[in-house]
């Protein structure tokens, strides 16, 4: 296991990807508690990528609810159809969202959100659960962003 990441944060958006992946992969490899990952893994993405706020949300009790995350206090429980999280289940696909007060049903877990990026992991047919991951700038995200999100939430999905 790793004591600790090194991503220098003069690279690139995509740079500091390729860097800090692979240090994902190696932190969870051998451990086979899916807590105990996700939360590793939302440390290794702040830290690495400086995000503003990133975790995870699962799918229980016919609603998203908060789990593992790094960030300021976090909604707890967000209803299927609301929101940018609430949206990324019900269309079972990637949302990027340049801007979330221009969103439809926007939910303001925290005002300081500017721009947000959901990606469901998705197992036999079901959403297991979404990673949300906010900006406190506008249009932060792209498509380098859903590429290298996307391939950690595939190694989310290996542990259903």
């Amino acid at each position: 296991m790793a004591e600790s990441l090194i991503v220098d944060q003069n690279l690139s958006k995509e740079e500091k990807y390729k860097a800090l992946v692979p240090q994902i992969e190696a932190l969870v490899t051998g451990e086979t508690d899916l807590i105990a990952n996700l939360s590793n893994m939302m440390a290794a993405l702040r830290q690495g990528m400086g995000f503003f706020w990133v975790g995870v949300y699962f799918n229980k009790e016919g609603q998203l609810v908060l789990g593992p995350f790094q960030g300021p206090v976090a909604c707890t429980r967000i209803p299927y159809h609301k929101g940018v999280c609430g949206a990324c289940y019900t269309r079972r696909e990637t949302i990027l969202v340049p801007d979330v007060e221009a969103f439809p049903g926007h939910i303001a877990c925290s005002s300081d959100s500017k721009s947000e990026i959901v990606i469901p992991v998705i197992k036999d047919g079901e959403v297991k659960l979404v990673l949300d991951v906010d900006s406190d700038k506008l249009n932060d995200f792209d498509e380098v962003d859903q590429k290298y999100l996307e391939q950690l939430m595939k190694l989310v999905e290996s542990w259903y």
